[in-house]
C-alpha cells in the first residue's frame, strides 16, 4: 500500500492464497481487508492450490482488474509451512508471503505483466487430508513427474505464446521448496543460475510455500532495472504451475523505497533452537 500510494478503499478485490489458513471455514481475507482497512465494498476470499495458491489469487486479480470490475485488486500468497515433525519437509518449512495490488497499466506501475500461462494435470504428490495436521507426500515422486513437469511445461508454454526465448529474460523465479530445484530447472531450460540466485531466497528462509515465488519476485522487484524482463514460474502440488512474464517499468525507481525491502525483512531475524520452535508450533503435545 505504501508502494502504491493509493487509498485501500479502492481496492475492489482481496483474494489471499494459502495452504495454513487458520479457520476451515472463516475466510481470512476479510481479516486481512478489515485491518488494512479496506472494507466493506470488497470482494474478498480464500484461494487454494497448495503451494501455487498465491499466483491463483494473482490470476483472479489479473483477470477481474482487466475485465474492468476492479480499478485494483490485491492478491496475497503467504504460508506458515507445514511438516511433520522428524520428516525431512521440516529441513525447509518455514514461514512468509508477499502482496501484490494489481491495477491498471500506467507510467505509474511499477511494472506489468506481458501474459500468463497455466498447466496442471492430476499428480498425486503431495496431500494433507481433513483433520490431519501434516501433509503427506510420495517422496522422490514429487520432482520428475510432479514439479519439474509441470514448471517446465509452464515456462515452455508462455515463451512459445509469446515468441520468447531464455535469453528474452533478465531474471527468473521458480518455486523454490529448495536451491536445487530451482537451479535444475533453470539448467533445462538454458538459464544461467545468475539470473535465478536474486530470487532464490529458500536457502536463507526456507520454503514459504504459497509465498515462494511471491517473495521471490519481491527480491529481484526490489534490484532490478527498468525494461527488465522477469520469468516467474509457480508450482502447486497436485499438481500445476503458473508461468508469467514481468516487465519492470520506470516507476521502480521512485516506489522501491517506499516501503522495507524483502531483504531488509530478511535480515531482521533472531536464531532459535528446535525445542523453542517446536514449543511454538506446538508440535509436541503430550
Amino acid at each position: 500500500l505504501k508502494r502504491a500510494r493509493i487509498n485501500p478503499r479502492e481496492i475492489r478485490a482481496l483474494w489471499f492464497g494459502t495452504e495454513s489458513k487458520p479457520y476451515a471455514v472463516k475466510p481470512s481475507a476479510t481479516v486481512i481487508a478489515e485491518a488494512i482497512g479496506a472494507t466493506p465494498d470488497l470482494d474478498a476470499a480464500d484461494f487454494e492450490f497448495a503451494c501455487k495458491a498465491g499466483t491463483e489469487a494473482l490470476q483472479a486479480a489479473i483477470g477481474f482488474v482487466g475485465s474492468g470490475m476492479a480499478k485494483y485488486a490485491m492478491a496475497i500468497g503467504a504460508d506458515t509451512s507445514q511438516g511433520r515433525p522428524g520428516d525431512h519437509l521440516e529441513f525447509t518449512a518455514s514461514a512468509g508471503g508477499a502482496a501484490y495490488i494489481v491495477g491498471e497499466k500506467t507510467s505509474d506501475t511499477v511494472a506489468y505483466f506481458e501474459g500468463s500461462y497455466s498447466y496442471v494435470t492430476d499428480t498425486p504428490d503431495f496431500w494433507r487430508r481433513q483433520h490431519e495436521h501434516y501433509p503427506r507426500h510420495g517422496n522422490r515422486f514429487t520432482g520428475e513427474p510432479a514439479y519439474f513437469h509441470q514448471i517446465i511445461n509452464a515456462a515452455k508454454g508462455l515463451m512459445e505464446e509469446l515468441d520468447y526465448s531464455p535469453s528474452d529474460f533478465d531474471y527468473a523465479v521458480f518455486h523454490q521448496p529448495n536451491v536445487k530445484f530451482p537451479l535444475t530447472v533453470a539448467k533445462i531450460l538454458g538459464i544461467p543460475k545468475e539470473k535465478v540466485l536474486p530470487g532464490l531466497l529458500s536457502g536463507i528462509i526456507g520454503n514459504t510455500y504459497s509465498g515462494a515465488t511471491l517473495v521471490g519476485i519481491s527480491a529481484v522487484l526490489d534490484i532490478a532495472k527498468p525494461e527488465d524482463r522477469i520469468l516467474w514460474v509457480s508450482f502447486g502440488s497436485g499438481a500445476g504451475s503458473d508461468a508469467f512474464s514481468l516487465v519492470v517499468q520506470d516507476a521502480i525507481e521512485e516506489k522501491r523505497d517506499l516501503a522495507p525491502r524483502t531483504m531488509d525483512y530478511v535480515n531482521r531475524k533472531k536464531y532459535i533452537d528446535y525445542a523453542l520452535y517446536a514449543k511454538h508450533r506446538g508440535k509436541y503435545i503430550m
